[in-house]
């Protein structure tokens, strides 16, 4: 008897993923089936149309099929490859951190603006690290203070900051928000701080309610329990003119404000929009 064996290509064993997290509700189904192919296989997003019928190995069909599962359990690509880009540099990612989001780099963008030589920056709830060492690495001579609660969350950062070149050029304290005030001063503080509130969660999409680290998430009942907290003890780590710089929910734009308003050493507040036309950002001078 001859045995034929049917050997996969790359594009049936892509359709098969393709396929099996449609029926799955995977809204990015394809993306996310081609992201997992091109990590198994080590290839490029062109290889799909250039190379539609190039073999996978048993080996590679069986490792491609296992991360298709996870994903189709609704385990988010980014945890799943171990890094994810934001700001065009990948970073290390896992469930000790928050995936890095383009909604987020507004937040960064906004930094860049008012950076200058010789700034430092204290990043407040740091994660993966991925805000304060963007702001590092487009900029010249700069200084970052990284903070976070999770020591997971730190050595994940201080890898980042390791595989970038910028371990001499930032620092990582483990404290529940500000560090230990020792007289030090910085031009500038960001923070993507928990902000959803607490009974929010629990009706979020499953990547994030199940996957995504609830320490990093959870804003207290309101979702403005950080704000408060920032935005009345930044002025002691600030210098005179420094700015406050923060990521907001959607709708929270009026509330973060008001708080700023209230504590009455901040002025030149601005609520910058997302692509999609969302507030996302608030952005402060303090005097």
């Amino acid at each position: 008897m001859i045995c034929v064996y049917n050997t996969m290509t790359y594009k049936d064993i892509f359709d098969n993923g393709r396929i099996k997290l449609e029926r799955a509700g995977i809204a990015e189904a394809k993306l996310d089936a081609r992201l997992l192919l091109e990590y198994v296989c080590g290839t490029k997003q062109s290889d799909l149309i250039v190379h539609p019928d190039r073999e996978v190995t048993s080996k590679e069909e069986e490792e491609y099929y296992r991360l298709i599962d996870r994903r189709s359990k609704r385990e988010p690509v980014a945890y799943i490859l171990g890094s994810w880009e934001f700001m065009g540099i990948d970073f290390k990612v896992g469930r000790d951190v928050l995936i890095p989001e383009q909604d987020s780099e507004f937040l960064v963008e906004e930094a860049l603006r008012v950076m200058q030589d010789g700034f430092r920056v204290l990043d407040l709830c740091t994660g993966s690290g991925c805000i304060a060492l963007s702001i590092l690495n487009y900029t010249n001579d700069t200084f970052a203070v990284c903070t976070d609660i999770s020591e997971n969350a730190l050595k994940i950062a201080g890898c980042n900051a390791d595989s970038l070149g910028l371990l001499d050029r930032a620092e990582f304290i483990g404290t529940d928000l500000f560090p230990e005030e020792d007289g030090s001063k910085f031009d500038v503080i960001v923070s993507n701080p928990p902000y959803i509130a607490s009974e929010v969660i629990e009706k979020l999409q499953p990547e994030v309610r199940d996957y995504e680290p609830r320490l990093a998430l959870d804003g207290d009942s309101d979702g403005l329990a950080f704000y408060r907290r920032i935005i009345r003890d930044a002025g002691r780590y600030l210098f005179s003119s420094g700015f406050l710089i923060l990521e907001i929910g959607y709708d929270q734009a009026e509330a973060v404000t008001a708080l700023m308003n209230e504590e009455g050493h901040y002025h030149e507040i601005e609520v910058i929009k997302d692509f999609s036309g969302n507030d996302r950002v608030v952005k402060a001078c303090y005097f």
